[in-house]
């Protein structure tokens, strides 16, 4: 069984999207956990899915990581699905997903990841440096890390709107690292993978739309929660 992690800011209203794409996929039995991050009404019915699920409410909002790592703490499968709820999936991404698992050097995988225009997202990526992230800051970098082509990739890192792991290996490496409040779980978690010996890929025969929110870009709450990622990543071992 695969147990899906979705978490939501307000976005009940995408989770129910998300949540009727998780109904067709009919490859793998399938539980869900939608953790409802702040108060808000639900769109949607408990018991009108193919699967359990579970809804959590939280008190106070917690960060990305915890979120996930509370969440994974009521998952019963032996997969475990982190995904945002502005993400979509055009077919069942389990089956792929799972094959790519069976070996047991990878530690994570992920699909690859359109925008709502059809245009490849940057969710794979070299692991970020000082001098990457300047030349970002001043436009000088290239939209993607890697090119993408039919064959399944191992970049550095995938983004965490959307990874694929075992279980077991989830709890081997601690799950996300809760330091970080939002930003860069994704990247300490891949690097933590690779240091254990896991290798990290990308299955670019499976497609996963997303509609990214990029609120760092608005945000001046959600800016200082990047940059304060961002240098906590560079400054750790």
């Amino acid at each position: 069984m695969v147990s899906v992690s979705i978490v939501s800011h307000g976005q009940a209203g995408l989770v129910g999207n998300l949540l009727a794409d998780l109904a067709r996929c009919n490859g793998v039995p399938l539980e869900v956990i939608v953790t409802l991050n702040v108060d808000e009404p639900l769109h949607f019915a408990q018991g009108d899915h193919p699967f359990p699920l579970l809804v959590i409410r939280n008190p106070q909002p917690k960060g990305f990581g915890a979120n996930h790592n509370a969440a994974f703490r009521h998952a019963k499968g032996r997969f475990f699905c982190i995904v945002n709820p502005d993400v979509r999936l055009p077919g069942d991404p389990f089956p792929t997903l799972l094959i790519t698992l069976a070996d047991d050097r990878v530690g994570v995988v992920a699909p690859l990841v359109r925008s709502p225009d059809g245009e490849t997202e940057d969710s794979a990526r070299r692991f970020p440096t000082l001098l990457f992230l300047v030349r970002k800051a001043l436009g000088r970098t290239r939209k993607l890390d890697y090119e993408i082509a039919d064959l399944p990739l191992s970049p550095d890192w995938v983004a965490g709107m959307f990874m694929f792991l075992r279980s077991e290996t989830f709890a081997e490496v601690g799950g996300f690292d809760e330091r970080y409040f939002l930003y860069y779980e994704d990247v300490d978690l891949c690097r933590r993978l690779r240091r254990q010996g896991y290798d990290v890929r990308l299955a670019p025969s499976v497609v996963a739309v997303h509609d990214a929110r990029r609120e760092s870009r608005r945000s001046l709450r959600h800016l200082r929660w990047h940059l304060a990622s961002i240098l906590r990543f560079l400054l750790s071992r």
